[in-house]
């Protein structure tokens, strides 16, 4: 199964933010473990990095982000896919647009998203972590 994860899952995970972290770690692990195959946009890399300045140095950032990429697959868009989230007016979000762009060009089973009301119409279904989590759990029961 593949999954695009969201930034916002990522950074639950990586801040420890509550009620969130539990999840997020959840999700992760799936995919360090290869229960799933779980993909990052290439610019929620950029994002990341920029939000956690103000909690952790350079050094534990890029460590941060390394380990991740070890087991997490990043996905990158071409001039087409930009062209074409700054076209379309149903998102009012360009960056969820471009993570929409990116699930596409994995054919991503699920984007997993804490604001799934970003992501109107997507024919990829976008899910909460608990949901997907649920989900799992039903698969392996």
């Amino acid at each position: 199964m593949d999954i695009l994860i969201d930034t916002n899952v990522i950074l639950d995970h990586l801040c420890s933010r509550q009620p969130y972290a539990a999840n997020a770690g959840k999700i992760l692990r799936l995919c360090f473990q290869q229960d799933c195959k779980g993909y990052i946009a290439a610019h929620s890399i950029t994002n990341i990095f920029y939000i956690l300045r103000k909690q952790f140095s350079v050094t534990e950032r890029k460590g941060m982000l390394l380990d991740l990429c070890d087991f997490i697959y990043v996905v990158g868009i071409q001039k087409k896919q930009i062209i074409d989230a700054l076209k379309d007016n149903e998102f009012t979000d360009l960056e969820d647009r471009i993570q929409f762009e990116c699930a596409q060009i994995i054919n991503a089973n699920y984007i997993i998203t804490r604001n799934i009301d970003d992501f109107p119409n997507s024919p990829i279904p976008v899910i909460l972590p608990e949901d997907f989590l649920k989900i799992i759990e039903e698969k392996h029961t």
